[in-house]
């Protein structure tokens, strides 16, 4: 799996930029032609090579059929947010499963959080369909509400755990902390995430850190073809 390039010094760019600012926005931005690549969708943002081929791969088949949609690169532990015609609008560090892989224990959304191992920590890798829905008094994105998986605002959780700190590190190598949700500046989820998918459904990619790209999406000839009819 391919990471950035001088990745400590890129993210930490990208970190410092998103929480000066609460989110990294496109606002503003205008919409960009089907035939796009994915290096021109990303603009300035640091990006890796698996998150850009996702994207590219996402608009020429329109996989997202036209819904917002979420990239979640799990290795350089960043999101990145698109409306349904492929504009960028944010992008934020976040904090991942604790334990690293791609798959969800099998029932894990019906166990207590004390039963819950290190090692089943994970958060999986896939292609999910969101929306936002309620958890307890706030609201969240629900990934999967099966497996419990949500992306939400980052949580104070244990003062030993430092969250906060974690998101504004500048290394991803600190940011497994969760029980498997994906943990977001708070700035990032309301300004982006919540305007992006109140009133519809959306596409949350989560991409893999244990497996191939292309075993996790069927990124094949035919789908990536820039005339793909849309499924």
């Amino acid at each position: 799996m391919a990471g950035f390039g001088s990745r400590t010094a890129r993210r930490g760019v990208l970190v410092a930029v998103a929480l000066a600012a609460g989110v990294a926005s496109a606002a503003g931005a205008q919409p960009v032609a089907a035939g796009t690549s994915a290096t021109t969708r990303f603009g300035t943002a640091a990006v890796s090579s698996d998150a850009r081929d996702t994207v590219d791969w996402v608009m020429r088949s329109r996989d997202n059929q036209a819904l917002p949609f979420v990239v979640i690169d799990k290795v350089n532990a960043v999101v990145f947010a698109f409306d349904g015609a492929g504009v960028l609008r944010g992008t934020a560090p976040a904090l991942l499963g604790l334990a690293r892989g791609d798959d969800s224990v099998p029932g894990i959304g019906q166990r207590k959080l004390a039963t819950i191992t290190p090692a089943e920590r994970t958060t999986p890798a896939g292609r999910f369909q969101a929306s936002i829905g309620a958890d307890f008094e706030q609201d969240i994105l629900w990934i999967d509400y099966a497996a419990a998986l949500s992306l939400h605002r980052v949580i104070a959780g244990r003062r030993v755990d430092d969250r906060a700190g974690r998101l504004a590190s500048a290394t991803p190598d600190d940011n497994r902390i969760s029980y498997g949700c994906v943990n977001v500046p708070a700035r990032f989820y309301d300004g982006v995430i919540k305007p992006l998918f109140t009133g519809t459904v959306g596409i949350v990619y989560i991409l893999p850190e244990t497996r191939p790209l292309r075993s996790v999406f069927a990124m094949t000839a035919a789908s990536s073809a820039p005339d793909a009819v849309p499924h």
